[in-house]
């Protein structure tokens, strides 16, 4: 049996692979795992996205919450770094998102939060899988007023909102702002925030109806929003994903920043201003070797880790780090959230724009983007981490690392949370890699697929 938690929660296609059954044994278990060690009657916060099956699967695991014994609080639809502030503010005992991220609407997912707001250790998320196959075997179910009970709560997110304008006090009013809320968590939180900071705010796909989230909008699909911005003649782009834990943006002539460029732009200015922490960034392995240069140039440490927000949480951690993240747009600002916040990078990023009066594309020069072709292969899911046992698909990779050494790099990883092999080859010729990493791609879904 294939291990239920991926690198960002359990996720699967609801109601065929992620069942109310499951998210009912989810709350049970994660909710006793977590909370067994409490002498008080425990209380975990739940909140979801904005798709059609997040009140069925955050019924069912709230169902199974309360079957332990543990209390939950509901707080409907709100971004995933909501639930992960407002778990340690509240001081409940673990947190508990519903969503499946950037991906289409027929997906979602359950991921915990502990007591302080951070994602679950591998070990803990063992011990829940491990209570899941053994039906909950030794735990003792209470009855009578052992049960749990639901507080339902509709305040929340105002308290999300005051959060990060207090975290990025600035005056955004001479700034024109698109926004791009993916018709998913973002769609009341980010319109709100900059409003209520001045900002002349465009919205666009912020009308969720529970099958629309994700869909040709957000950070997976910025067209729209680049071209809107040109027409609206707007300074900034902003573009978040479903559960609004990553952001992207785009500069005042319909051009990508991503999340590479962004923590370079951000990094530089709190480092200029003594406010980062050991003037570090951890980024991942899939950062744009521009990144990495940029960082030499300009005397900033740069950390790097495997794919996935949890690993540089802990490199971050680990170091006393305060700002770390992906290319994709998960950036995390570790003295004001535990998690990757798209709207506090959203504040951060038009922060600089307004304190150094320079627009994003003048901002975002400070590093150079190396062209990066980047190609998925599908394949079973339980043979994406196998791929290397395949001697046709090891002899091509070795041979693309060779050719390409010295001047750009080859990277190939299983998903963590899809059905892929992702090929991704960084160089200097754009056309040249896209064919290399088509091929190999190709290659690696015929022969393993």
């Amino acid at each position: 049996m294939g291990r239920l938690f991926g690198t960002d929660g359990v996720r699967g296609i609801a109601n065929e692979e992620l069942t109310p059954l499951l998210a009912m044994q989810l709350g049970q278990a994660g909710a006793y795992v977590l909370t067994k060690e409490k002498e008080h009657k425990p209380t975990i916060m739940v909140g979801c996205d904005t798709r059609i099956s997040g009140d069925m699967l955050a019924n069912a695991l709230m169902a199974g919450a309360c079957s332990v014994g543990a209390n939950c609080v509901y707080v409907g639809v709100i971004p995933t770094p909501a639930v992960a502030f407002l778990t340690q503010k509240y001081k409940v005992d673990a947190g508990v998102v519903i969503s499946a991220s950037h991906n289409p609407v027929e997906f979602n997912g359950i991921k915990f939060f502990d007591g302080d707001g951070y994602k679950l250790p591998d070990a803990l998320e063992d011990e829940i899988e491990a209570l899941i196959y053994s039906q909950m075997q030794g735990v003792k179910f209470p009855i009578g007023p052992g049960v749990g009970k639901i507080k339902y709560r509709t305040d929340a997110r105002e308290e999300y909102i005051n959060h990060a304008i207090q975290s990025v006090n600035v005056d955004l009013s001479r700034l024109k702002i698109v926004v791009d809320c993916a018709e998913g968590a973002a769609y009341y939180t980010s319109v709100e925030a900059l409003k209520e900071m001045g900002g002349e705010v465009v919205a666009i796909h912020n009308n969720p109806d529970g099958t629309n989230i994700n869909a040709n909008c957000g950070s997976t699909h910025m067209e729209e929003l680049q071209a809107r911005v040109v027409y609206e003649k707007a300074d900034v782009g902003l573009a978040f994903d479903g559960d609004a834990d990553r952001l992207l943006a785009v500069d005042e002539n319909g051009k990508i920043v991503d999340g590479d460029q962004i923590m370079a732009i951000v990094g530089n200015y709190l480092k200029g201003q003594g406010r980062l922490k050991k003037d570090t960034i951890v980024a991942t392995i899939m950062s744009n070797l521009g990144f990495f240069l940029m960082a030499e140039k300009q005397g900033l440490h740069v950390e790097q880790t495997k794919v996935g927000d949890r690993y540089v949480l802990e490199r971050m951690k680990e170091l006393g780090a305060s700002l770390g993240g992906e290319q994709s747009g998960h950036v995390i600002f570790l003295d004001e959230n535990t998690t990757g916040d798209g709207l506090l990078s959203a504040l951060h990023l038009l922060q600089v724009m307004v304190e150094t009066g320079r627009s994003l594309s003048e901002l975002a020069q400070i590093m150079e983007v190396l062209p990066q072709a980047l190609v998925n292969a599908k394949v079973a899911n339980h043979k994406k981490e196998r791929y290397m046992e395949y001697p046709e698909i090891a002899e091509a990779i070795a041979a693309l690392e060779e050719k390409f050494a010295g001047e750009g790099r080859v990277l190939i990883r299983p998903s963590g949370t899809e059905p892929l092999v992702r090929v991704m080859i960084e160089g200097k010729d754009y056309e040249a890699i896209q064919a290399e990493a088509t091929a190999l791609a190709k290659l690696i879904q015929d022969r393993m697929f």
